[in-house]
């Protein structure tokens, strides 16, 4: 069986994806993923830097983040644009991984972290979709103290994905991860029983 697992930003989907995984599930981290078809060498960075210019580069050759991040949070049309790059790269990835463990490991629960899961229109690749949610402000509130942003920025964040109120409504599967974290580990269990995982 596998699960998307998505929510929001700083909704506590790597806490989540954590617990299920030292429950026995296999993990692919779409972020971890990412960072991959990024680095020096892949044919993403160098479409990258075509793009948006030598300045998102480090010396060393590596992607500036805070600087591309710059750009991209602050317009649309530029997210787009890098998006167009990069996520086909990472569906790519994940396809291969997602049949290597269908082929290889069929009776693991396979566990694919996607953050933009509903904006990428991934849906059709998971048997169920499990949504780690928070109420919006207590998002905005972790979102700020995780990343000593402001409120405005974290705002920015925010808005460039779809809202944690929308994806809620939208799950296969809800862990609301606004309480405790016993409360929370006490709802994967709970999944986890009624899946027969264990």
């Amino acid at each position: 069986m596998n699960i998307g697992l998505t929510g929001g930003i700083a909704t506590g989907k790597s806490t989540v994806a954590r617990s299920l995984t030292e429950r026995g599930a296999i993990l692919i981290d779409l972020d971890g993923i990412a960072r991959e078809v990024v680095e020096p060498g892949q044919p993403s960075l160098l479409a990258i830097a075509q793009r948006f210019g030598q300045a998102v580069l480090q010396a060393d050759g590596t992607l500036d983040r805070k600087k591309l991040g710059a750009i991209v949070f602050t317009d649309p049309v530029e997210r787009k644009a890098l998006e167009a790059i990069t996520h086909p790269a990472i569906r790519a990835v994940m396809k291969e991984r997602m049949a290597y463990h269908e082929n290889h490991t069929p009776r693991k629960l396979v566990v694919v972290d996607v953050p933009l899961l509903y904006e990428s229109e991934l849906e059709s690749y998971f048997e169920q979709i499990m949504v780690v949610y928070v109420p919006r402000e207590q998002q905005l509130q972790r979102l700020m103290e995780r990343d000593k942003l402001t409120s405005e920025e974290a705002l920015k964040r925010l808005n460039a994905q779809m809202n944690i109120e929308d994806k809620k409504l939208r799950a296969n599967i809800l862990i609301d991860n606004s309480g405790s974290f016993a409360e929370t580990e006490a709802q994967i269990d709970r999944f986890w029983r009624e899946k027969r995982l264990g």
